[in-house]
């Protein structure tokens, strides 16, 4: 009989046992309820935050961006349109290079020793500038535009390039004329700037030249 008895002990010890335990894996299963019941507001809260966080690094990374300004030199408002197409198609800012000594028709007439023929024969010419840019160190990248004067850039264009520092920047030129190409137009400005400067091919636009060339051009050279 003791063995029977060994018997019926060991039975009650394993349901006394069962009783005070908890069956595997409860602590997992109540954690999935208290998740699945996780619906309604709660869960409505929990992804507008999520959505809110998201936008705020959105924001913060536009603010770090980096900054572009369109600058142009134009008398006859080639220049200006393509500027000015450039700028809406990035949305970036915009100045234009004014002479303190406007330029007058007879100025710009050529191979009459005009203004603009004895400017462009001196390489040491540097027509002063009407106001300026008073906050360069913000932008990283400047597109700078101008008509071709003798196959050169007008040397206005000197003038605004030697007037502020351009370490670590890029500069994207681009010029209007009837028939001439950018040519040595752009390398030439190179040493006005320092070796740090980063200089992009640039190119020859006519005048009338559609929006959308500009913005392909523009999106060509991945700009911004």
């Amino acid at each position: 009989m003791k063995w029977l008895f060994n018997i019926i002990l060991f039975c009650l010890l394993i349901v006394s046992l069962s009783a005070c335990g908890k069956p595997l894996g409860a602590d997992s299963s109540v954690d999935k309820v208290a998740e699945q019941s996780k619906t309604g507001e709660q869960l409505d809260t929990e992804i507008k935050t999520r959505r809110s966080e998201s936008v705020s690094t959105v924001e913060q990374e536009a603010d770090v961006s980096t900054k572009t300004l369109v600058v142009y030199f134009s008398c006859t408002g080639s220049t200006e349109l393509v500027a000015e197409y450039i700028t809406e198609t990035l949305g970036a800012d915009i100045y234009e290079i004014v002479p303190e000594n406007p330029y007058t028709e007879a100025d710009l007439a050529y191979y009459t020793n005009s203004r603009a023929d004895q400017e462009q024969n001196d390489p040491d010419a540097r027509p002063a500038i009407s106001g300026g840019v008073e906050n360069m160190d913000i932008y990283d990248t400047i597109i700078i535009g101008y008509p071709i004067w003798h196959g050169q850039a007008p040397r206005i264009i000197n003038t605004f390039l030697e007037s502020y520092d351009f370490s670590g920047k890029t500069i994207l030129p681009f010029c209007t004329s009837h028939s001439s190409g950018i040519g040595s137009s752009a390398d030439n400005l190179h040493i006005l700037c320092p070796d740090s400067t980063i200089w992009l091919d640039g190119r020859r636009f006519e005048a009338g030249t559609s929006k959308k060339i500009i913005e392909e051009w523009i999106w060509s050279m991945k700009v911004n």
